[in-house]
């Protein structure tokens, strides 16, 4: 799989929880850290994710947010 966006995670998937029309994935990229994907089942489907499966945590820095306590 080729892509420009240079944050990939690669991972476990561990749960797939289907709702009305989006779905949450949950990917474990080391043990205990665990990325959250909200994407439609439509996708789900299309990409034959399975738990269980290797899968990959795309970030685009340009959606990510940053705090810091002071």
């Amino acid at each position: 799989m080729k892509l420009s966006a240079r944050n990939q995670l690669a991972g476990t998937i561990v749960e797939i929880t289907e709702g009305a029309t989006n779905g949450i994935v949950k990917i474990e990229i080391a043990p205990e850290v665990v990325i959250s994907a909200s994407i439609t089942n439509e996708s789900i489907k299309e990409l034959g994710l399975k738990v269980g499966e290797t899968a990959y945590a795309v970030i685009k820095a340009s959606n990510v947010m940053v705090g810091a306590d002071h």
